[in-house]
């Protein structure tokens, strides 16, 4: 029986399957089971997996469900004690699992482990690193202030503790690995490995649109979040949506290339201030001020 299951999510993702399960295949702990889900792909995914030859692959299809879906029928098919989930786009370093299942075995406590992400472009180049982030041990207060852990694509969890919260929840549209994780931290201890390990592939197609629809689902999460949440932490509420509407403002220069996206960018900027004013000395607020700024006056230029 395998230690570690890896599910990997797929829908239409033949230009990147091979590599995402190619970044599996080489782990450097190979006691792994690899657990694709095809999630009603209309393109080549099926097929692509199909011909890798790698006993350890399992494949299994099912009608499009979603991202939170797939993780849960992944969970279900799972026979390791350890569980893991990579999107269809996304790379690990060769040490990811080796390095998670260690620091798991050195902290017997923990039940979770993360580590530190980049972000890469389509054609796997560096974009940017992740800030490094060291906590460990009661993680939940600083999960309820904004998902530190980033992606999807990240943490090794022993898969009772996945199946005890009850997996993802299959309503949210978006940031369902935010509220996943966030039901984890309130019953288990997280363990960080300090190393950059998950690459992130920025989506070549997002749109205002997606913005809005991960707002929504965010703002899901937090409200569920706080009724759950023992009394000591609710005052922490207006920090947690003032990270909301930071990191929309962030989403939406990015990704807007009209004056409609800036000005809904200084929305979400200046609703962030009303929520939470000291924001305002966060060095990461002063870059979005001076992003703001330049996107507007180049828009008004041209």
């Amino acid at each position: 029986m395998p230690i570690i299951s890896v599910v990997i999510p797929a829908y239409n993702a033949e230009q990147t399957i091979l590599e995402t399960l190619a970044s599996v295949q080489n782990q450097t702990f190979s006691d792994i089971e690899i657990i694709v889900i095809n999630d009603g792909s209309t393109d080549r995914t099926l097929e692509l997996v199909q011909s890798v030859n790698d006993s350890r692959i399992k494949i299994f299809s099912d009608q499009n469900g979603g991202l939170p879906v797939a993780r849960n029928r992944g969970i279900s098919y799972a026979i390791g004690e350890l569980i893991t989930f990579i999107d269809a786009d996304d790379l690990w370093t060769p040490d990811k699992l080796e390095l998670q299942l260690k620091v798991l075995q050195q902290h017997p406590e923990a039940s979770v482990a993360y580590s530190w992400s980049c972000l890469i472009g389509q054609e796997g180049s560096l974009l940017a690193r992740y800030h490094p982030i060291y906590f460990q041990g009661d993680v939940y207060h600083q999960l309820l202030l904004n998902n530190f852990i980033a992606n999807g694509s990240n943490i090794l969890v022993y898969k009772e503790a996945a199946e005890s919260i009850g997996g993802f929840d299959s309503t949210l549209k978006s940031v369902e690995d935010w509220d996943f994780y966030l039901r984890l931290a309130a019953k288990y201890q997280f363990v960080v490995v300090p190393e950059w390990q998950i690459l992130y592939r920025q989506s070549p197609n997002a749109m205002t649109s997606k913005v809005e629809v991960m707002e929504a689902e965010a703002l899901k999460v937090i409200e569920k979040a706080y009724r759950n949440a023992p009394l000591q932490y609710h005052s922490l509420k207006n920090r947690s949506l003032a990270w909301i509407h930071q990191y929309c403002t962030q989403q939406y220069l990015k990704n807007s290339t009209d004056l409609r996206g800036v000005q809904m960018a200084a929305h979400k900027l200046l609703t962030a201030v009303r929520f939470y004013p000291p924001i305002l000395l966060d060095a990461y607020t002063r870059n979005l001020v001076k992003w703001l700024i330049k996107r507007w006056i180049i828009l008004m230029i041209h």
